[in-house]
């Protein structure tokens, strides 16, 4: 948020397309939130070019919907002035098939494949109707991954252990137990109709073996073509309609987005919380001022952690504040399906790409190497916040300093763990479709739901019905 308010006054929002370009200087356009911090990496990568090229950044709106639209304009357009740009993950598809990103030289490819954890580079990679196989067509920046949020303070007092349940079952079962001896009943989830429920129900979906559409063919509805998919499909939806009408469950769940799961959490209605890692901070912050009714303890860095932007704290003053939270705020890996199969979370971020529209689309490669290396993501996850798709980041003292939960965010950035969200040139269509049949959630029966979430899917891959 703060980051937010200084972007506006540093950075102007772009509103209309350009009309040429400029030799050696490199536009780039990265989503509202991170701007800020891409224009400081920008500013020293171009101090570093001894004078190669300048990276001129300029920030696409908050809204993902918007900063696609603007850049989708801007391509269709062959606006010359679009060098790079920063794509959230589920556009690679799109833009690759539409011939708006350049795919990234093989040397460059080969060096992300082997720096890059795997789940984030998959959600940069897309095979065209021109390509013998997949290929790398932007470079990972940062990325992100939900986690299990839990109170080990209530799990000691009601149920006498403090370790954190593994499966959506025994989730349910823990919050029962809790709220039978009088403790809070609420789940913190992403219920209303938007991307947050698209990925709730895909991280569920992926857990349970299940998908939406081929990983090899996305023309392949993938929801209920075989019994193992559909079974997998109706044990995803189960889940969710257990989490939305369990006894005591929260009554605005099918309103519920990330900043109202973690207001929930904050304010003593939940036990339990799946959520962004964005959310350890704010207890931290939120707590220490006294805003956290049940976590006064944390009112003792209240002088530390106060605003003040020319002298933060340090990390090591953190350390002690971190292990605060965590007597009664911790984290754990993301719920399962069952003991039996994989737990796979649906991973979020931003990838840079050269635009094809480009005049100068080697110096911009050169660019969007120096954008996204090590010491750039560095200051995009131990400054802006946002975790790196660098391995080699998570051994770094710094960043296992400002993020405690750093191992766990590793695991399931792992190729084996990620959950991508449908790789297709129509995931907007595929996911706003899926979404007005999800929602609400729970009042539906999964078996029934099963085959129209298919046709849904059908309808959005053959281009029909895109508005629900």
């Amino acid at each position: 948020m703060v980051a937010a308010a200084a972007l506006v006054a540093a950075l102007p929002i772009v509103t209309a397309c350009g009309s040429g370009y400029t030799p050696r200087v490199l536009n780039i356009y990265p989503p509202a939130d991170g701007a800020t911090f891409i224009d400081k990496v920008g500013k020293q990568c171009s101090a570093d070019s001894d004078g190669a090229y300048e990276i001129v950044t300029t920030p696409l709106p908050k809204s993902a919907d918007d900063q696609r639209l603007q850049l989708a304009r801007r391509l269709a357009g062959n606006d010359p002035g679009l060098d790079l740009m920063g794509m959230d993950v589920v556009w690679t598809a799109e833009f690759a098939d539409a011939g708006w990103i350049q795919p990234v030289p093989e040397a460059l490819a080969a060096k992300v494949a082997e720096t890059n954890l795997g789940g984030p580079r998959e959600t940069a990679m897309w095979k065209t109707d021109e390509d013998a196989d997949k290929r790398l067509y932007a470079i990972p920046t940062w990325t992100n991954t939900q986690l299990l949020w839990y109170r080990p303070d209530l799990l000691r007092k009601y149920l006498n252990k403090s370790t954190a349940p593994t499966t959506w079952d025994e989730m349910l079962a823990d919050t029962q137990a809790i709220r039978a001896k009088g403790g809070p009943s609420y789940i913190m989830v992403q219920g209303k109709q938007y991307e947050g429920l698209m990925v709730w129900f895909n991280s569920v979906l992926a857990s349970a073996g299940g998908s939406v559409v081929g990983a090899d063919d996305p023309n392949l509805v993938t929801l209920n073509d075989t019994p193992e998919h559909r079974a997998a499909t109706v044990k995803a939806l189960e889940v969710l309609k257990a989490v939305a009408t369990a006894p005591g469950h929260d009554p605005s769940l099918t309103n519920s987005d990330e900043s109202s799961a973690r207001l929930g959490m904050e304010t003593g209605s939940a036990a339990f919380e799946v959520n962004w890692p964005f959310v350890f901070s704010s207890m931290r912050s939120n707590a220490a001022a006294g805003d956290v009714p049940w976590f006064p303890e944390m009112q003792q860095y209240a002088g530390l952690l106060a605003e003040d932007a020319e002298n933060p704290p340090t990390d090591a003053q953190l350390a002690p504040v971190n292990k605060t939270v965590r007597t009664k705020f911790d984290f754990a890996l993301y719920p399962g399906v069952s003991k039996e199969l994989p737990t796979k979370t649906t991973l979020g971020g931003v990838n840079i790409a050269v635009a094809s529209t480009s005049q100068q689309k080697d110096l911009a490669f050169q660019a969007a190497e120096c954008l996204t290396n090590e010491a750039a993501q560095k200051v995009y996850s131990v400054e802006g916040g946002t975790p790196p798709t660098i391995s080699a980041i998570y051994d770094d003292p710094d960043f296992k300093a400002a993020y405690p939960m750093g191992d766990d965010i590793r695991t399931q950035l792992e190729s084996q763990n990620a959950a991508l969200r449908p790789a297709s040139p129509v995931y907007q269509a595929i996911s706003t479709l899926l979404t007005a049949k999800l929602s609400p959630v729970g009042q539906w029966d999964p078996e029934t739901l099963v085959d129209e979430l298919a046709e849904q899917v059908r309808k959005a891959i053959d281009g029909e019905g895109l508005i629900p």
